[in-house]
């Protein structure tokens, strides 16, 4: 028997900084340390059109980075920061 994929959804990053109350761009920049195995998935469109998304994991991981981020800021300056 073949294996099942267990990933039933997954959310855009558009919603996922909703759900974290973070911004999009920002989640991008920390989201790019992320593998498959951390939950990211892309999802392609037509033409070059493509998404980052996550799954349940993948939002879990993305808020440990987020925590780990946020507690040393010199990590990663958001682009509001002044410099």
């Amino acid at each position: 028997m073949a294996p099942v994929n267990k990933v039933y959804h997954v959310h855009t990053i558009a919603r996922v900084a909703e759900m974290l109350s973070e911004d999009q761009e920002w989640l991008w920049d920390l989201a790019n340390e992320m593998d498959q195995e951390d939950g990211l998935i892309w999802v392609y469109g037509p033409g070059d059109e493509s998404v980052m998304a996550f799954t349940n994991f993948g939002i879990e991981t993305l808020a440990g980075i987020v925590e780990t981020y946020k507690a040393n800021p010199t990590l990663l300056k958001r682009e509001t920061d002044p410099a």
